[in-house]
């Protein structure tokens, strides 16, 4: 980046100089004691790096917001970024009372479940952003809510969760003090940066989850249907998160352009939105995709239920056909059976017992019966 100074967009009333200030820094810059105690030093355990910036470069460190609040009236052009995790609604207050925070914003900031989107109250702006991580063990995408103030000389990240980690997006601003010299805009812009930048590697995970499935729901694993229902629940998250930026560019875009914002960092966000428009592309095409998937995963069970089904009407009919066999049969041999159980009771007066061809005449009796029967099963194809 070249060496020029980009023009500050936001432009608040200049905070007046604390009487007897001066230009350097005093020797406990830190430490700072609480009203009606003047020998205690009050630290701020929510702050997790505080700074004073002057010309892109660290000049201190406060441990305390009403520390931060001195310095930055002492240090004329100063720049405060103060990183705060799960501040309390006092510190809140005090943020709002000094930099004149809008109550709606701190009231977002306090709540905390917002989706992303960028608020201008006069000279400062609220920025919501959603940071996403994904964990291939479970197949989850894991959201962290970060909440932006900035003002002409002052940027406040709150965090309500552990993630993203901002210290990577400091050290680089601090590694190059002239992107940092440029003001409240580049910090914000460098925040924008590592949150899309935090996308690409949970599109990435979802993306081969999804070639996972697809090769599953083709392999009739039974459990996919559960898989391709979770995995959808987890790209519509994503989307709530990812969709909405591309307002809150736009928005960031028109205001740095009615601003006259440096046209080098106003690229630089162009940049920024255009892999915003390729996530959310991109997590679109996930989401049509995978419904095409459970529309054919549904296709392929129905057509293994109907396979199913005629393999289960088949055998039943190849049992009703040996039933019928089994049964004709029976009859078949009921019929001689039941003569020669008759005539073998050996009662004492029994009709044609003392018959000459009473032996004959059953005989021809019970194999007749026999052929009968057999004729009449096979012409109703029971045989």
């Amino acid at each position: 980046m070249s060496d020029r100074r980009f023009h500050l967009g936001f432009r608040a009333r200049p905070r007046p100089a604390v009487p007897g200030a001066h230009e350097s820094a005093p020797d406990r810059s830190d430490a700072v004691t609480a009203p009606g105690d003047g020998d205690s030093e009050v630290v701020d355990e929510s702050l997790i790096d505080n700074a004073i910036y002057v010309d892109g470069r660290r000049v201190s460190s406060p441990t305390s917001l009403n520390a931060t609040y001195a310095e930055l009236g002492r240090r004329r052009g100063a720049l405060a970024w103060i990183g705060l995790y799960r501040p309390s609604v006092r510190e809140l207050n005090s943020l709002a009372a000094e930099f004149e925070l809008h109550e709606l914003a701190v009231e977002d900031a306090i709540k905390a479940h917002q989706r992303p989107k960028v608020e201008r109250y006069g000279s400062t702006m609220f920025v919501v952003l959603r940071a996403a991580q994904y964990f291939d063990e479970n197949e989850t995408v894991d959201f962290g809510e970060l909440h932006v103030f900035i003002g002409r000389n002052f940027v406040i990240t709150v965090r309500h969760s552990e993630s993203p980690d901002l210290s990577t997006v400091r050290h680089r601003m601090e590694n190059d003090p002239d992107l940092l010299a440029v003001g409240t805009e580049a910090v914000l812009y460098a925040i924008l940066d590592k949150i899309v930048d935090g996308y690409a590697p949970v599109v990435d995970g979802l993306e081969n989850d999804i070639d996972e499935i697809e090769t599953q729901v083709f392999g009739g694993d039974p459990a996919v249907s559960r898989r391709i229902y979770a995995l959808s629940r987890e790209v519509i998250e994503f989307q709530r998160a990812t969709d909405p930026l591309r307002g809150a560019i736009t928005s960031l875009e028109t205001g740095f352009d009615k601003e006259r914002v440096d046209t080098e960092l106003q690229r630089y966000l162009r940049d920024v939105s255009d892999h915003v428009e390729r996530v959310c592309e991109r997590v679109d095409g996930f989401r049509q995709l995978l419904r095409e998937i459970m529309s054919v995963n549904a296709t392929l069970i129905a057509q293994r239920q109907n396979s199913d089904m005629q393999h289960l009407t088949e055998a039943s009919l190849r049992q009703n056909d040996d039933m019928k066999k089994i049964s004709s049969w029976a009859a078949i041999f009921f019929a001689p059976s039941l003569v020669g159980t008759v005539y073998g009771m050996n009662f004492t007066h029994m009709p044609a017992l003392d018959w000459y061809w009473g032996l004959p005449a059953s005989l021809v009796i019970m194999v007749g019966g026999a052929f009968v029967l057999y004729g009449l099963f096979k012409w109703r194809g029971w045989l």
